[in-house]
C-alpha cells in the first residue's frame, strides 16, 4: 500500500499466463495523467518539480497517477530481475538468405550485400509515376550514376550542400543539421571522386552521403547529444565503430544531424539547436530522437543515416517521416563511440530511404569484432527470391494493434490483408501480456541509466528535459529492480509467442505526426499523452532486445506517413529484411512525395 492509499499489483508466475488469442489478460492502454505544457508554463513546472519537499511530493503523485508505482515500483514480481536484454546465439532457421564468410571487412560484405539485390532499372523506379509521387535514388543509383561518369561525388556533394542552406536558411528553418561542415564534405567528395576516376572505387557506398546523429561519434564534430555542453566535456577523439566501417566503404559522412536533447523525448524538438521539421508537412514534428537522421532520408538529402534507438528513437521518427528504420538485435552492432546514456536498452540503427539501402548500410556496419566463438553468424537476405518464402507466421495481439487512429489502424489492417493476399502469409491471433506494465518498466530503466550516466549540468538543460530528469532520478532501486523482474517476464512471454510465429505485427506508432507548436520551440514541451501514443509499440526492440524494423505502409487523410512495424526473433534479421522489403514492394507504388524534397541526382 503506498503513501497515498495506492494498491500494488500482484503478478502471477508468468508461466501460468495465457498467451492464447482468448486470454483474460487486461489490456491496459496508456491512461497518461499530464496536461501539455510548454513555454512559460513549462518553466514554472520545473522550478515547482525542483523544489525540496514540494517536488518530491509532486514527483510521487505524477508517478502514482501514471500507475508507475502500483505497476512497478511496489509490485509484488515472483521472477527474478533480468538486467541485460543481451541474447545467445542461436541458429535461427531462415528463408531464402546469404550466409557471409567470417573476416570479411566492411566494403567486403557491402559487395556480398549487393548479389542479394534485385536489378532495378532506372526507368522502371520512375516509369509512368505522376509527378506527385515518390521516387527515391538508392545507394545502388549513386553508385551507377558516379560509375558511368553521369555525374560525380563532387557535384552531389555540391548539390547536398546547396540544399541544406536553404533548408536551414530563415524561411524554411528544417533544422536537420547540428553540425555539417562544407569544407570537410567536399574533401571526402573530392577523394571519392578520384577513385572512381582511377576505377578503384572501395564500394557502392563509395561516394555515398550518410548523414550521422549527434550521438554517435564521427570526426571532425563533436558529440553533442542534441545538448550545449557535452560536446565540450566529452572531445570526440575518433570515429564510432559503426563510423569507421562505413568510412571504409567510402560513404561520404555528411555531417551530424539534430536530435531530441540526450534522447529524452519523442518529439525531435531540441530549444538549443531548432527543432527538425518534418518534410511531409513543416508544420508537424519529425519525432525523436533521431529526428534529424529520419528528417534527411525523408528528404531526400542521403539514401541512409545512422540513428541511435533507445526506446524507438530510430522506428518512430522513421515512421512518421516515411522512411525505414531498422534496429538489429542487441549485439549485432558495436556500442564502441555511441554516447552511453541507456547501455542495456540502446544501440546504433539505421533509417533508409528502401529496404535495399537498409541492407547494404546493415552489411557495412554488422560488428565482426567479437572472438570467433562468440560472434553471431551474418545472414544476408536474398532479396531476389522475396516472392518464394513462405508460410510466414505474424503474430497479432487484436487489442494492442488496435490501439491506434483509424487512419493508422485501418490502413496497417489493410497492409496485413495485401501480405496474405500476394504471399499467402498467415496472421496469427494471440495475447502479449503486460504491455503497458512493460512500457513503464522501461521508462524506470532507461531514465535510471540516464540519470548515473550523467553529470550535473542542470542550468545548461532544456527545460523540458530537465523535467524529465527530475523524474528519472526519483525512481527507487526497488523500482529498478522491479522493471527487471518484468523484462524477465515480457522475455518469457516473447520466446514462448515466437514458437509459434516468425514475427510480431503492430502499427509503428499509434498517431501520426502532430502539430510543431510555436510556444514549444523555445523551452520544449511536455506532452506526455502524445508521447505514450508514438512509444506505444516501441518497447520490446529495445526491452528485450529483439530485432525490429518500420515501413512505410500508406498515408493519413492529412497525407502524413504510416509505418508498420515487425519484431523478430533475436539474430534473425534476414526474416525481418525479408518481410519488410515484400511489404514495401506492395505499398510503396501509391507513396506521395513529401513537401520538402531534394532531387540529388537532377533526373527529373
Amino acid at each position: 500500500m503506498g503513501l497515498f492509499g495506492s494498491s500494488a499489483k500482484v503478478y502471477r508466475p508468468a508461466p501460468e499466463v495465457d498467451l492464447g488469442p482468448g486470454s483474460g489478460e487486461l489490456y491496459i492502454s496508456p491512461n497518461v495523467k499530464a496536461p501539455r505544457v510548454a513555454g512559460l508554463l513549462v518553466k514554472i513546472f520545473v522550478w515547482v518539480l525542483e523544489m525540496p519537499i514540494v517536488g518530491w511530493v509532486l514527483l510521487y503523485i505524477l508517478k502514482k497517477d501514471n500507475l508507475i508505482n502500483k505497476l512497478v515500483s511496489e509490485a509484488e514480481i515472483p521472477e527474478p530481475p533480468l538486467f541485460t536484454s543481451t541474447h545467445r546465439w542461436e541458429d535461427t532457421p531462415e528463408q531464402n538468405v546469404s550466409l557471409t564468410k567470417p573476416g570479411l571487412s566492411p566494403a567486403e560484405r557491402v559487395r556480398e550485400a549487393v548479389d542479394c539485390l534485385p536489378t532495378r532499372l532506372e526507368s522502371t523506379l520512375a516509369a509512368d509515376a505522376p509527378q506527385s509521387s515518390l521516387k527515391r535514388w538508392t545507394i545502388m543509383d549513386f553508385s551507377r550514376a558516379y560509375s558511368s561518369g553521369e555525374t560525380t561525388p563532387v557535384q552531389v556533394a555540391k548539390r547536398f550542400l546547396a540544399a541544406v542552406k536553404e533548408s536551414s536558411g530563415p524561411t524554411m528553418n528544417m533544422a536537420f543539421f547540428i553540425s555539417c561542415n562544407p569544407e570537410d564534405v567536399l574533401k571526402q567528395a573530392e577523394e571519392s571522386t578520384l577513385r572512381y576516376q582511377t576505377g578503384t572505387p572501395l564500394s557502392v557506398m563509395d561516394g555515398v552521403l550518410v548523414a550521422v546523429k549527434d550521438e554517435i561519434d564521427c570526426l571532425p564534430y563533436p558529440t553533442t547529444g542534441g545538448t550545449r555542453w557535452l560536446g565540450k566535456a566529452r572531445p570526440c577523439e575518433a570515429d564510432a565503430a559503426c563510423v569507421a566501417q562505413l568510412r571504409a566503404c567510402g560513404a561520404v559522412l555528411a555531417g551530424k544531424t539534430n536530435m531530441h536533447e540526450l534522447g529524452a523525448g519523442t518529439s525531435g524538438i531540441n530549444p538549443h539547436h531548432g527543432s527538425a521539421r518534418n518534410p511531409y508537412n513543416v508544420g508537424k514534428v519529425a519525432g525523436g530522437s533521431s529526428s534529424g537522421s529520419a528528417a534527411v532520408v525523408c528528404a531526400g538529402l542521403c539514401p541512409v543515416a545512422l540513428g541511435v534507438d533507445g526506446g524507438g528513437s530510430v522506428r518512430m521518427p522513421a515512421a512518421l517521416c516515411g522512411v525505414v528504420g531498422f534496429k538489429p538485435t542487441a549485439g549485432r552492432l558495436s556500442n564502441a563511440g555511441v554516447l552511453p546514456l541507456n547501455w542495456t536498452v540502446g544501440m546504433a540503427g539505421i533509417l533508409a530511404g528502401t529496404v535495399e539501402d537498409a541492407v547494404v548500410a546493415y552489411s557495412a556496419i554488422v560488428d565482426q569484432s567479437q572472438p570467433s566463438y562468440l560472434r553471431p553468424e551474418l545472414n544476408l537476405p536474398m532479396l531476389t527470391s522475396t516472392p518464394s518464402i513462405s508460410n510466414v507466421r505474424l503474430a497479432k495481439y487484436g487489442k494492442w494493434f488496435n490501439d491506434s487512429s483509424e487512419d493508422i489502424r485501418t490502413c496497417c489492417d489493410k497492409a496485413l490483408q495485401t501480405l496474405r493476399a500476394q504471399y499467402g502469409w498467415e496472421t496469427l491471433d494471440v495475447t502479449v501480456p503486460e504491455i503497458e506494465e512493460m512500457r513503464l518498466a522501461h521508462y524506470v530503466t532507461i531514465g535510471s541509466e540516464c540519470t548515473a550516466s550523467l553529470a550535473k549540468k542542470r542550468s545548461e538543460i532544456g527545460w523540458d528535459v530537465r523535467v524529465a530528469l527530475a523524474v528519472y532520478g526519483s525512481f527507487s532501486s526497488r523500482a529498478y529492480l522491479n522493471s527487471q523482474r518484468l523484462r524477465n517476464r515480457q522475455m518469457f512471454f516473447h520466446k514462448e509467442i515466437f514458437k509459434t510465429a516468425d514475427v510480431i505485427v503492430s502499427p509503428m506508432t499509434g498517431v501520426t505526426a502532430y502539430t510543431l507548436q510555436d510556444d514549444a520551440l523555445n523551452s520544449g514541451e511536455l506532452d506526455y499523452i502524445n508521447g505514450a501514443a508514438l512509444i506505444r509499440y516501441s518497447i520490446a526492440g529495445n526491452f528485450l532486445g529483439l530485432p525490429a524494423i518500420t515501413v512505410m505502409v500508406g498515408q493519413d487523410k492529412g497525407g502524413l506517413p504510416i509505418g508498420l512495424q515487425f519484431i523478430g526473433r533475436p539474430w534473425s534479421e534476414a526474416t525481418l529484411l525479408h518481410i519488410a522489403f515484400a511489404m514495401q514492394e506492395a505499398c510503396s507504388k501509391n507513396h506521395r512525395k513529401p513537401v520538402v524534397f531534394y532531387d540529388l541526382l537532377k533526373k527529373d
